[in-house]
Parts: structure tokens; sequence; C-alpha cells
């Protein structure tokens, strides 16, 4: 079992930053893929971003790269989100979540964080 708690999320304006964080206990996350999803009211939940610790391979939504920045430290294991020059279309709950599949696709993913609440301001 993987135990996830997402932090950092808050209101910001539009063009300002925010770092999410995940902490994950139970097992070392060095294994797992981890992705970052978000669920705007009335929207179905979408990919953000993912990152493969071997290969160090990492993936990013079309409407986020270049913006968010997915980073890792194992030794802590924890992920990392940093969300630069915010939209308003970024508002949303964004979740944390693991999986030992190299995946996109959020019914793929075993193990959720409770999620955190992004809000951007125009």
């Amino acid at each position: 079992q993987v135990q996830l708690v997402e932090s950092g999320g808050g209101l910001v304006q539009a063009g300002g930053s925010l770092r999410l964080s995940c902490a994950a206990s139970g097992r070392t996350i060095s294994t797992y893929a981890m992705g970052w999803f978000r669920q705007a009211p009335g929207k179905e939940r979408e990919f953000v971003a993912l990152n493969r610790w071997s290969g160090g391979t990492t993936s990013y939504a079309d409407s986020v790269k270049g913006r968010f920045t997915f980073s890792r430290d194992n030794a802590k294991n924890t992920v990392y989100l940093q969300m630069n020059s915010l939209k308003p279309e970024d508002t949303a709950i964004y979740y944390c979540a693991a999986t030992l599949r190299y995946s996109r696709n959020w019914p793929d993913y075993d193990y959720w964080g409770q999620g955190t609440q992004v809000t951007v301001s125009s």
C-alpha cells in the first residue's frame, strides 16, 4: 500500500506560481510511475504530468507543457509539480497518483492522494 498526501495548493493570481508536493509513505516511490491529474468542477479528471524514475521519462499534457515541471526526490519519497504562468483555466483539484505502469489514463493508477485545491484568479 502507498499513502499519498498532497499539499501546496492555494489561491493565486493569473501569471503566478505554485509548487505542489506529494509525500508518499508505506512504500518507496522509486519503483512507481507517479502522475499528477486535475479535475475542475463539472469536468472529467484529466492528465497533467507523469514521471517514471526508471529511464527518467517525463510526459506533460499539451495544456501545461512549458509551464509546469515535474520533479521527484526519491530520498524524501516525495514528488513535486512546479506550476508557473498559471491561468484561470488551471483552476482545479490536483491529485497525485501512483502506478506500476506508465500511463496517462487515470483508471490505470492504483493509489491516490486526497487532492489539493488550486484556484487561479483572473
